[in-house]
């Protein structure tokens, strides 16, 4: 184990806390019979190479966009399969559908904190309503992005999560599935990885936590 003792456990929501975001669009695409190829020009420009500030995406997860109105932006980038539209209400919430919570991963989060760490939640929204009770029940901190105005993988956002915690950053770690983000917390010192599922991120908080090595 190398590197300051951890004293905090950073977790993004989606695809982290739950299981993963693809697979839940994925899902939502194939039941409303969305064409796969055309959504993924549109998240590739808008997500992916997105242009900070300029992005409806960047300008959603910000909470400068309203759900709503981003929602008839993209609803007019997308069309069925047979070429008919797709209907903009509602849109968000039947992406994010089959989005559910990891149960492996709360527990994950429990036991850090038996194992004596903070624990907090990091995520860019969208629209999305979270399980609020359970953040409050297994969270000391969270930040999301449309109610503080910034955005992973912006530094600023980081550095807010850090003084939150009031803890430095190379005794917190912060767990993510998108490698940008990752990314960019190590740039602001945070010990952080990529999530792929949760055996592996457990295996590698255990391996920096002996207290959670020994939990059964």
């Amino acid at each position: 184990m190398d590197g300051a003792p951890l004293r905090a456990a950073v977790f993004d929501f989606g695809g982290v806390l739950t299981g993963s975001v693809g697979r839940a669009v994925m899902t939502w695409l194939t039941r409303e019979r969305i064409a796969v190829d055309g959504y993924r020009t549109v998240m590739s420009e808008w997500v992916f190479n997105r242009s900070t500030g300029t992005s409806p995406a960047y300008r959603l997860e910000t909470g400068e966009m309203p759900g709503p109105e981003f929602e008839r932006l993209l609803a007019a980038k997308l069309q069925l399969t047979d070429g008919g539209p797709v209907v903009a209400a509602g849109l968000l919430a039947r992406m994010f559908a089959d989005m559910t919570v990891d149960p492996a991963m709360v527990e994950l989060v429990r036991a850090l904190r038996a194992a004596g760490l903070r624990t907090a939640m990091l995520s860019n929204s969208w629209a999305n309503d979270y399980p609020l009770d359970l953040v409050a029940d297994i969270f000391d901190v969270s930040v999301i992005s449309a109610e503080v105005g910034l955005a992973k993988p912006d530094p600023a956002i980081y550095q807010l999560l850090l003084e939150r915690l009031a803890l430095p950053a190379e005794t917190v770690a912060f767990i993510d599935d998108i490698e940008h983000n990752v990314e960019a917390a190590q740039e602001v010192g945070i010990v952080s990885v990529v999530h792929t599922d949760a055996a592996t991120t457990r295996q590698w908080f255990a391996a920096r936590v002996p207290q959670l090595e020994a939990q059964p």
